[in-house]
C-alpha cells in the first residue's frame, strides 16, 4: 500500500471517538471540564489495518496521534537502506509531540503492525490546548522527558550484543508506566510482531523469551506476556 493510499484511507475510516475509548486517552483527565469538552469535540479515532502508515517521512504534521489498541513501530526511511526500527507503540502511548510543536515533516514512519484503532487530535488543538492548559503542557513536558530518556536507551540497546538483553530491553521499553500507560502487567504482541520490533529472528527471540522466563523476569501467557521483574528487564544482566 502505498503513503498516499494508506494516509487516505485512514482519513475515509475517520469517526468520533466512543466514550470506551475517551477512556484510554491518559491526558484527557489532565484537563478543565471546558478544556476537555473542546479537546472531545477534535478528536477522531481511525483504523490502521496491518501495514498501513500513521506517519510517513517526508510528510507535514497535521495531528498528534495516540494508540487506543493494536501496535505500531517507529522506523527510519527504508529507501536508503535496511529498515531500523527505533522503538514499538503500546496501547496508551501518544506519539510526535515534538514533531508537532515545531509544525515539521515527519523524520520517521509509524506503521501498523497489525489492526490498530489510533486517535488523532488535529494540530490546531495541540496548539490551543498548550496556550491555555497546564495540565496539558505538564503531560507533554513529561512526555518529551520521558522520550529523551527511551531514545537514549534506544542507542545503549543498538549497541548490546547479547540477544536475550535486547530482547529484555525493548520489552522494558513497550512496558513503559508513562508512555504506554495502557499495557499494564500484559502486552498482547506475537513473537513474530517482537522480532520486527527487537530485528532478531523469530526463532531467536523465542529462544530469548524462554531464557527471561527461566529467570523468572516475564511470563509467557496465551497471547501475550506477562511482566514479572520490570527492574530486571530494565537493567539485569545475563
Amino acid at each position: 500500500m502505498t503513503p498516499l493510499r494508506s494516509g487516505a484511507a485512514l482519513r475515509e475510516r475517520a469517526r468520533a471517538p466512543e466514550a470506551s475509548e475517551l477512556a484510554q486517552i491518559p491526558w484527557l483527565q489532565r484537563l478543565t471540564e471546558s478544556e476537555r469538552q473542546r479537546a472531545v469535540d477534535a478528536l477522531v479515532v481511525t483504523q490502521a489495518q496491518v501495514g498501513d502508515y500513521i506517519c510517513r517521512i517526508g510528510r507535514p504534521v497535521t495531528y498528534w496521534f495516540g494508540l487506543v489498541d493494536g501496535l505500531l513501530k517507529m522506523s527510519n526511511d527504508d529507501s536508503q537502506g535496511p529498515v531500523i526500527t527505533f522503538t514499538g507503540v503500546a496501547p496508551g502511548g501518544w506519539f510526535g509531540e515534538g514533531t508537532v510543536l515545531k509544525h515539521e515533516q515527519y523524520r520517521y514512519n509509524i506503521q501498523a503492525l497489525r489492526r490498530s484503532h489510533v486517535a488523532g487530535l488535529p494540530v490546531e488543538t495541540f496548539d490551543w490546548l498548550l496556550d491555555h492548559s497546564i495540565g496539558f503542557n505538564r503531560f507533554v513536558m513529561f512526555q518529551l522527558n520521558e522520550r529523551l530518556g527511551q531514545f537514549i536507551a534506544a542507542r545503549e540497546i543498538d549497541r548490546i550484543n547479547n540477544p536475550d538483553l535486547r530482547v529484555a530491553r525493548n520489552l522494558a521499553a513497550l512496558f513503559h508506566p508513562l508512555l504506554s500507560p495502557n499495557v499494564g502487567g500484559i502486552l498482547r504482541i506475537t513473537q513474530q510482531e517482537l522480532a520486527y520490533l527487537v530485528g532478531l529472528s523469530r526463532q531467536r527471540v523465542n529462544e530469548a523469551l524462554s531464557t527471561l522466563a527461566e529467570k523468572g523476569w516475564i511470563r509467557i501467557e496465551y497471547g501475550g506476556l506477562r511482566v514479572l521483574d520490570l527492574a530486571a528487564l530494565r537493567q539485569g544482566e545475563l
